[in-house]
């Protein structure tokens, strides 16, 4: 016979799942961003760019760029033993943007990333999230030789609400792009009217 839990032994709750998408242009780093935050080995679904994506993908900008996304990035990070944040990046290119539906469905949130050297690629992402309703934030990367703006003239840019946080960030630092998830599960919280607040995130 299998007897129940002690008298007194408080049961382990169980961390809640949170589904978070990363969204942005061609290049803008949303593989990077998930790779580089995750603290499980990340699932990439990437492939050689090839001579047939000529004319279709447009990496200007990005020549250097030698792989793309093709249908999702996905990675984990806990938020000590309350959260776990689960990250889906999703494909940058137009051909691809059928499958944001799916990547999107219950999701908490986004960030859209975005490059000021190819600004206009994020109005896509933008709209998109803006249409279904879903809380998001902007994440500026900063490349390296990429012209500065302040972030009012990036939200001004962008068209985007007051009410939109818009951030710096560098995809290859962990703790940048932790501030960064906070902040979207923050705001998300805030945005569908949820008090309570996560705490940081568990360090690796």
């Amino acid at each position: 016979m299998v007897s129940g839990p002690s008298r007194g032994v408080r049961a382990r709750r169980l961390p809640t799942a949170v589904k978070i998408v990363i969204a942005g242009g061609f290049g803008v780093g949303k593989t990077t961003m998930v790779g580089t935050v995750s603290e499980t080995r990340p699932l990439r679904t990437e492939e050689l760019l090839t001579d047939q994506s000529i004319g279709v993908d447009d990496i200007a900008g990005v020549e250097r760029k030698s792989t793309t996304t093709v249908a999702m990035d996905f990675g984990r990070i806990t938020m000590r033993d309350e959260y776990v944040l689960y990250l889906f990046g999703t494909p940058g290119q137009e051909r691809f943007w059928f499958m944001w539906d799916e990547v999107a469905l219950g999701a908490l949130g986004a960030v859209v990333l975005a490059d000021t050297r190819r600004l206009s690629d994020c109005f896509p992402s933008v709209d998109y999230f803006e249409r279904r309703g879903t809380p998001f934030v902007v994440a500026v990367n900063c490349f390296e030789g990429a012209q500065r703006y302040d972030l009012q003239e990036i939200q001004m840019a962008l068209n985007l609400g007051p009410k939109v946080p818009v951030m710096l960030c560098d995809a290859r630092r962990v703790e940048s792009c932790k501030k960064v998830l906070i902040d979207l599960v923050l705001h998300a919280m805030k945005f569908r009217g949820l008090t309570e607040e996560p705490a940081e995130p568990q360090k690796a």
